[in-house]
This record gives structure tokens, C-alpha cells and sequence, in this order.
């Protein structure tokens, strides 16, 4: 192999391990890295407690959210127009409320707690779980109502509050 063909490929390596917005993937869904910054308001996930999320999109790209509230936003939002292969947030049950890290679900399979009196990065929010057994225990204990993704509409996610009630947001 000559060295010209060499460093060509050790250059595209480089710049493909450089295209990766966070650390190793978990099925399609990434390990988020502590400096991830939301890809709406560019706050800081580690920062905040509560549910994270993130979008896949076809070309590869990846946005997180700071709050499960953003991104199904994001996804509910007729105006969208990238092409998603995939959703994800985390499953509160075996993540920490205040320090969340891992335990990747499929958002459009997920069950979610809204009006719990526990709050995200942007005060209320959907509080996520893969099994139906563990968001109505949630919610017997920290208040709120289970929904399904499908029941949950786009002006339950607005960002200004929605269902959520949250004036301040």
C-alpha cells in the first residue's frame, strides 16, 4: 500500500470518528457525552435533571433534547420535513431522575406521565417509561396521567406550555 493511499484513509477515518456528536451507539440510539448540548436551546443535558431525547435522522445526523417536552415537539410537529429513522428517550424506570444516564427506549413505543411533580430541564415534564406497569406506578406515586405516544398530541408538547399548563416555559 503506497503512503498516499495510506494517509487517505487514515484522514477519512479521522474525519468520520469526528462527524459523531456524542460518544458509542446503544443500538441506533447514542450514549450521550456530558458536554452534549441540546440541539434546540443548547443547553447542557448533564446539567438538568429529568428525561433526555434524541432524533436519528436519515442522513445519520443526531439532535438531543434536553427534555422529552422538545423532542416530541420536534416529532409531532407537522412542519418537520428531515426524514427520521429513529426516537429515542430514556427509561425512567432504571434511569436516575436527577442525574439520567442511558437506558434508551423507542419514544413512539414509550409510555409517558405528564403533570407528575417531578420537572425536567424546562420545568413540566413527560416523564418516560418502556412498560405501562412502571409509568402507572409513576404516576400513583409523583401524580400525573399515562399516555400512550400516539394519544399525545402536538399541542400537548407546544413548547409554551401545552397540556403541560406551564405558562412560564
Amino acid at each position: 500500500m503506497n503512503k498516499r493511499l495510506l494517509l487517505t484513509l487514515l484522514f477519512s477515518a479521522v474525519l468520520a470518528a469526528c462527524s459523531e456528536p456524542a460518544a458509542k451507539l446503544a443500538g441506533d440510539a447514542l450514549q450521550l457525552a456530558r458536554d452534549t448540548a441540546c440541539a434546540l436551546d443548547g443547553m447542557l443535558l448533564a446539567d438538568y435533571p429529568g428525561p433526555k431525547g434524541q432524533i436519528r435522522y436519515q442522513d445519520g445526523q443526531v439532535d438531543a433534547f434536553c427534555d422529552t417536552v422538545e423532542l416530541i415537539a420536534m416529532l409531532k410537529t407537522p412542519e418537520s420535513t428531515r426524514s427520521i429513522s429513529g426516537a429515542y428517550v430514556q427509561d425512567m424506570a432504571k434511569a436516575e431522575w436527577e442525574n439520567p444516564q442511558g437506558h434508551w427506549i423507542d419514544a413512539k413505543t414509550a409510555f409517558y406521565v405528564a403533570g407528575s411533580k417531578l420537572h425536567g430541564s424546562m420545568g413540566p415534564t413527560f416523564a418516560s417509561f418502556a412498560q405501562r406497569a412502571e409509568a402507572d406506578a409513576f404516576a400513583r406515586h409523583n401524580g400525573g396521567k399515562v399516555y400512550g405516544y400516539a394519544a399525545i398530541s402536538a399541542d400537548m408538547a407546544r413548547l409554551d406550555g401545552g397540556v403541560l399548563n406551564d405558562g412560564g416555559m
